[in-house]
C-alpha cells in the first residue's frame, strides 16, 4: 500500500511539471489550412529539429473502463471466493444454500438502508455528491391528495416507476388536466411492457441472480391484467395509430393474453393498419397457444410471414427466433427438422446471423429426449467456436446450459463438453450463463459427465479448481464422485470428500453416508501402500462424526426419526471404530445396538460384531465379549456358535461365564480342543 501512495505521488509531480507541455498540445489549432513560415524558423533551431505534435483520435471512455483494465491485469482466480462475500474463512460459505443466504442478507442490508431513507427523508438533507445523483436522493411519495402536473407523469415514465405513474394518471385525469398522445403512448407502452406491476430495481443484483431462474421455470400461463389501464387508455383512444396497436399486442403476447392478442392483430388486417416486425415477432412467440395440431402452427408461422412480405417489413433476428420458438412445439422428428433447416437457409440468404438462442432452439428441436441421436452440437460449436458473444434474446442465456445437457445425456461426448466449456469462459461470454439456477445445473451436467468419464486424477484437478467457489456439488454429483472413488478403489480421497460433505451440509443425506460407510468398509486400507498411512484411524474418526451428527439431528426438537442411524450403519461404524482398536467408541456404538435393538430399524452385518469381539479380546474383557454374543444369538445371527467358540478359547474364563455362553448358543461352542487336528480344523 505504501508503495502504491509513493507511486501516486511520483505521478503527481511527474504530471506538474509537464502541465505546460499538455497544454501546448491541447492549444496546437485543428484547422486544414497551411500556414507558411520562413523555411530556417520551420525546419531548424539552434540546430534541433521540431518535431511534429500529433493529437490522436479521442476514444469514447465508459466510467468503469478503468476498472475493467485494471482487473483484466489480474485476471480470474477460480479458487478465490466471490468478492461479493466478506474475505474470512469463518464468512466465506461453501454449501448452496449458505451462498444464497449470505448474498441475499447483505442485500436485505442494503434495501433496509434504502426503506430507512425513504421513510425518513427529512433527516437526509445533506448532499451526498455534487452533482446531485438522483439514486441517493429519496423518491416522491403520491397518494390520493397528491397535487401532480404532467411533468410528473412524465418523470415517473421515465423512471420507469409504473404503479405510482398510473396513480398519478389518474390524479390528472380527476383533476382535468389533459395529458398530451405522446405521453400517453409512452404510458401505454410502460403498462403494457410490465403489466401494470413495478420491476425489480436494478440496483438488486443478488435478489435478480437468485429470482431469476425461478421466473423462468415458471408455467406459461396467461398473466396480463384485462381491464386495466392499459385496456382503458387504449379503447379512450380517439384515433388510434399503429404504435398504439403495436403497444397492445406485444404487451398480451408478452403476458399470454393471447386471445385478444390476436384479435387486435386481426383488426389491423381488416383495417389496413400497418405493424412493425417486432410486432409480428411477438405473434410468432405465441403461435403454439393459438392452435393446437402442429400443421396449423406451422400454417400460422406462413400467415405471419406473408402478411408481413405484404407489409414490406424486413425479418429480424427476433423473428428467426420466434419461428424457430414454434417449431419446438411442433412432435415428430423429421417435420419439425426440415422446418428448423428451411428457415436457417431462408434467413441466411437474407445475411441475419443467429445468436445464441437461434442454436438452443435447434439443439431442443434435434436433441430430443426420446430421438435419434443427432451430432447437430458438434456443427454448431464448429461454427461459434472462439466467438464472443452479446445478449441479443433473452434465450441466448439458455444455450450453454442446454449444450452441456446435450453433451451429458445426448451424446455423452466428453471432449465436446469441454469445448463449450471453453466458449464459456472466452472473454466475456461467462455472463450469458444466465442465473444462478442455470449456472449450477450447468456445473452438475459438467461434473457428472467428467466424473463418469474421466480417469479420476484428471476429474480431480477440475473438481479443485471449481469447488466450492465457483461451484457447490449436488448430493447426486457427489454419489457420481463417490461411486467413481468406489470403482478406482482411490480410497485415499475419502477424507477430503467427507469434509466437503460438512461443508455443503450433505450430511443429512443417508443414501451419501450410507454409500461413504460402505466404501470405508469394502476397502480395508493396506499398510504396504505410503498413501493409506493413517487412512484406518482416519476412517474410524469419520464414522465418529456420522455417528454423532445423526445422534444430535434426532435429539433435535423438531426431528423426523428419534432413533438416529439404522442397525446396518451401526454396525459399519462398530466396524470402522474396532479396526482403529478404538475400544471406548466401538463400546459406545455397541452399547447404543444393545438397549436400543427394539427401535432401530435393521440389523446390522455381521462382520462389525465379530470385528468388535476380537477388539473386546485384545482388550481382554469378556464381559463385554460375551454381551456381543448375547445380542448375535437373540438376533439370530447363524454366526453366534462361531463367534461363542471363539470367545471361549481365547479367555480364561470362569464357571458361570462357560455357562452363560453354554445357554446362549449350546454346549458344542465350550467344548475343549482334545487334538491338534481338531484345533486346525476349527480354525
Amino acid at each position: 500500500m505504501n508503495n502504491l501512495w509513493k507511486s501516486m505521488y511520483r505521478l503527481r509531480l511527474h504530471s506538474r511539471n509537464h502541465t505546460l507541455a499538455y497544454g501546448k498540445v491541447l492549444c496546437v489549432p485543428q484547422s486544414t489550412t497551411t500556414t507558411h513560415q520562413p523555411a530556417s524558423a520551420s525546419s531548424t533551431e539552434a540546430g534541433v529539429p521540431k518535431e511534429k505534435l500529433v493529437i490522436p483520435t479521442r476514444i469514447e471512455r465508459g466510467p468503469t473502463d478503468i476498472l475493467m483494465a485494471l482487473s483484466a491485469t489480474v485476471g480470474f482466480d477460480p479458487t478465490a471466493p466471490h468478492y461479493k462475500y466478506h474475505d474470512d474463512p469463518y464468512l466465506i460459505p461453501t454449501s448452496n444454500a449458505n451462498k444464497k443466504t449470505f448474498a441475499l442478507a447483505q442485500e436485505a442490508g442494503r434495501k433496509a438502508a434504502h426503506w430507512i431513507r425513504q421513510e425518513n427523508a427529512h433527516l437526509f438533507q445533506h448532499k451526498e455528491a455534487d452533482p446531485p445523483v438522483q439514486a441517493f436522493a429519496p423518491t416522491m411519495v403520491y397518494n390520493e391528495e397528491s397535487k401532480v402536473e404532467t411533468t410528473d407523469l412524465q418523470k415517473l415514465v421515465d423512471s420507469v416507476e409504473v404503479k405510482d405513474a398510473i396513480l398519478v394518471y389518474n390524479l390528472l385525469k380527476k383533476s382535468g388536466i389533459e395529458v398530451g398522445d405522446e405521453l400517453k403512448q409512452q404510458l401505454l407502452e410502460l403498462v403494457c411492457f410490465y403489466n401494470h406491476e413495478d420491476t425489480l430495481p436494478e440496483q438488486l443484483i443478488e435478489e435478480r441472480w437468485f429470482r431469476q431462474g425461478t421466473v423462468g421455470r415458471e408455467r406459461q400461463r396467461k398473466t396480463w391484467k384485462d381491464f386495466e389501464l392499459a385496456e382503458e387508455l387504449f379503447h379512450g383512444l380517439e384515433t388510434k395509430r399503429p404504435e398504439h396497436y403495436c403497444a397492445m399486442i406485444r404487451g398480451m403476447a408478452r403476458f399470454f393474453q393471447v386471445e385478444k392478442a390476436w384479435a387486435l392483430y386481426q383488426e389491423t388486417i381488416e383495417k389496413g393498419i400497418e405493424l412493425d416486425t417486432n410486432t409480428f415477432n411477438s405473434l410468432l412467440h405465441i403461435a403454439s397457444f393459438l392452435k393446437e395440431s402442429y400443421d396449423k402452427r406451422w400454417d400460422l408461422v406462413c400467415e405471419v410471414m406473408t402478411t408481413m412480405k405484404q407489409q414490406q417489413l424486413r425479418p429480424n433476428l427476433g423473428t428467426l427466433n420466434g419461428i424457430l420458438q414454434t417449431v419446438t412445439t411442433i412432435g415428430g422428428y423429421n417435420h419439425p427438422r426440415t422446418y428448423a433447416l428451411k428457415t436457417l437457409a431462408e434467413f441466411k440468404k437474407l445475411g441475419i446471423e443467429p445468436s445464441l438462442a437461434t442454436w438452443y432452439y435447434l439443439l431442443v428441436i434435434f436433441c430430443r429426449e426420446r430421438g435419434p441421436v443427432s451430432h447437430v452440437l458438434h456443427d454448431i460449436m464448429n461454427e461459434i467456436e472462439g466467438k464472443e458473444f452479446t445478449i441479443q434474446d433473452p434465450k441466448d442465456t439458455f444455450f450453454f446450459v442446454t449444450a452441456m445437457d446435450v453433451c451429458r445425456n445426448h451424446l455423452h461426448d466428453k471432449e465436446l463438453a469441454k469445448r463449450v466449456n471453453q466458449l464459456l469462459h472466452h472473454g466475456e461470454n461467462y455472463n450469458l450463463i444466465g442465473d444462478s439456477y442455470k449456472e449450477s445445473i450447468y456445473y452438475r451436467h459438467y461434473f457428472t459427465l467428467l466424473a463418469t468419464t474421466e480417469p479420476l486424477e484428471s476429474f480431480l484437478e477440475t473438481y479443485h479448481l471449481l469447488v466450492p467457489n465457483v461451484y457447490t456439488p449436488e448430493p447426486s454429483v457427489m454419489e457420481d464422485i463417490l461411486r467413481s472413488v468406489e470403482m478406482t478403489t482411490a480410497i485415499e480421497h475419502i477424507p477430503l470428500l467427507w469434509s466437503h460433505m460438512v461443508q455443503f451440509d450433505h450430511t443429512n443425506r443417508e443414501n451419501l453416508v450410507n454409500l461413504l460407510l460402505h466404501i470405508m468398509v469394502t476397502n480395508e486400507p493396506s499398510t504396504d501402500d505410503p498413501k493409506h498411512a493413517d487412512l484406518v484411524q482416519r476412517f474410524a474418526n469419520i464414522a465418529w462424526d456420522m455417528w454423532n451428527r445423526m445422534e444430535e439431528r434426532a435429539a433435535a426438537p423438531r426431528a423426523t426419526t428419534s432413533t438416529g442411524m439404522p442397525g446396518p450403519m451401526l454396525g459399519d461404524v462398530l466396524l470402522l471404530c474396532s479396526r482403529a482398536g478404538d475400544y471406548e467408541k466401538a463400546s459406545a456404538v455397541f452399547t447404543k445396538l444393545s438397549k436400543e435393538q427394539n427401535s432401530i430399524v435393521g440389523e446390522p452385518r455381521v462382520d462389525g460384531l465379530r470385528e468388535f469381539v476380537n477388539l473386546c479380546i485384545a482388550n481382554r474383557t469378556p464381559s463385554v465379549a460375551i454381551q456381543c454374543l448375547q445380542y448375535c444369538s437373540e438376533n439370530g445371527f447363524p454366526e453366534s456358535v462361531d463367534i461363542g467358540r471363539h470367545i471361549f478359547r481365547s479367555f480364561a474364563l470362569d464357571q458361570s461365564q462357560v455357562s452363560k455362553i453354554r445357554s446362549l448358543v449350546g454346549a458344542e461352542a465350550v467344548k475343549p480342543v482334545g487334538t491338534k487336528e481338531e484345533a486346525a480344523g476349527s480354525e
